[in-house]
């Protein structure tokens, strides 16, 4: 009998064990099920802060990253080995700084593109221009055949509002610090672009020969302080977003 006892006492237990396993499992999924392999979620990071040194991302307290991104250069879009927040930004050196520039809890969706622009200034605390971020959404419906797309941000702290014109037209006006403009349908060509102060014909910025080809879509933006120089110094470039 006390043989028989022991043999129904595991039996409970495994079938127990069973019925957990599927629950721990289920825990265990990121964002409603979606994991990190089938989430095809890309991301790239621009590192704008003129003062804040190379940069790693870290997505759900996992490193994203082989190397660190570095001042003003685009990363080029990357997938993610990890889709739970937090999305963190800290310093490649420990030396710098061992905590979090940014922390930010974006919900991370299948099948979307992503850019982190880093901006702001690690020497200045002052609300206005401490080192933030600006998140875009980089997946939008297709252009009109015969049409791309072109949108601007504003990642230069110290600013004022930006007007942009785009081969003497404008395009964008009055686009405010950290501010992101929807998508533009624009002729595909080559443009040249001006970044004025809002309201001026003064042309603190000149990008020229940028291309916009059919179909496809582009983020152009703005980094450093208007007037600055050296490491600071004013301009702007572009990303293919798709």
């Amino acid at each position: 009998m006390a043989n028989k006892n022991r043999v129904m006492v595991l039996l409970a237990m495994c079938f127990g064990g069973l019925l957990v396993l599927p629950f721990i499992a289920s825990c265990g999924k990121n964002n409603g099920g979606v994991t990190p392999s089938n989430s095809r979620i890309t991301m790239q990071v621009v590192n704008l802060s003129p003062d804040l040194q190379p940069i790693n991302l870290w997505v759900g307290y996992q490193k994203q990253n082989a190397y660190s991104f570095s001042y003003p250069t685009p990363s080029g879009y990357f997938s993610l080995t990890n889709i739970d927040t937090p999305i963190q930004i800290r310093s490649y050196s420990p030396t710098i700084s061992t905590g979090n520039f940014i922390v930010r809890k974006d919900i991370l969706k299948p099948n979307v593109k992503y850019t982190l622009f880093v901006t702001g200034l690690r020497n200045d605390s002052s609300a206005a221009n401490r080192v933030t971020s600006i998140f875009t959404v980089d997946t939008t419906a297709n252009p009109t055949p015969g049409r791309g797309k072109i949108r601007f941000v504003n990642a230069s702290p110290k600013s004022s509002a930006f007007d942009v014109s785009a081969n003497g037209t404008i395009a964008f006006s009055g686009v405010t610090y950290k501010a992101v403009t929807p998508f533009k349908e624009v002729p595909p060509g080559t443009y040249e672009i001006r970044i004025m102060p809002a309201g001026s014909s003064t042309v603190i910025s000149t990008f020229r020969e940028v291309v916009v080809q059919e179909g496809k879509v582009y983020t152009l933006f703005c980094r450093g302080v208007a007037g600055g120089a050296d490491s600071v110094a004013f301009g702007a470039g572009i990303i293919s977003n798709r």
